[in-house]
């Protein structure tokens, strides 16, 4: 049997995990300028997806980050994450961020624990779980969807930005990887909003 198919949004097909995963619809993600950035599939702005199956959504972080201050716009123009936002409300599924990131405060997102009045609720896990070099606290907000078992705890091996604060010498992980998501970590998303079929 066929898996059914859901989309991942605002994702980088060139080089992210999904493009190489059976009954993933990818829509990549668009520069600041508006121009389509997916290198496979250039026509394809995920701002403009609307249905019908449920969304996996990776809008760019940079505009809502701690560092929101320094972003140049290389990943995305900052619309993207309210949008984000409508869809996975509208079509069922996650929407994956950086932890505390501004985009909650923006749009009246639950804290982790908590549900809003669409029936979501925002989950908190660290990406070093999934395989990723570096901790990366991420909150998922969730709507529609069954959250499948958590992978046990696993410890990091680098830092996203190299702080004084770090207290240790890790390396940083490298600034072209640090947007992609973690093979192991897409295949649990996927599995969870395939859920939203039940």
């Amino acid at each position: 049997m066929t898996p059914p198919r859901i989309a991942a949004l605002y994702v980088d097909t060139a080089r992210g995990p999904y493009a190489r995963i059976q009954g993933v619809d990818c829509w990549g993600f668009a520069a600041r300028n508006g121009k389509q950035r997916d290198l496979f599939a250039p026509t394809r702005d995920a701002r403009q997806y609307s249905g019908p199956y449920p969304v996996i959504a990776h809008p760019p972080c940079g505009p809502w980050g701690r560092f929101w201050w320094n972003y140049k716009g290389g990943e995305g123009a900052k619309e993207c994450g309210p949008r984000a936002i409508e869809q996975v409300r509208a079509c069922g599924g996650v929407l994956e961020h950086p932890a505390e990131s501004g985009l909650w405060k923006a749009c009246g997102l639950p804290l982790p624990g908590e549900i809003d009045a669409h029936g979501g609720t925002t989950l908190a896990v660290q990406q070093c779980d999934w395989g990723h070099k570096a901790r990366k606290r991420t909150w998922l907000y969730v709507v529609g969807c069954q959250v499948p078992p958590m992978p046990p705890p696993a410890s990091p091996t680098h830092v996203m930005v190299r702080l004084l604060r770090n207290g240790n010498d890790w390396p940083e992980v490298p600034k072209a990887e640090r947007h992609l998501t973690p093979p192991r970590f897409a295949e649990w998303l996927i599995q969870m909003v395939r859920g939203a079929y039940d």
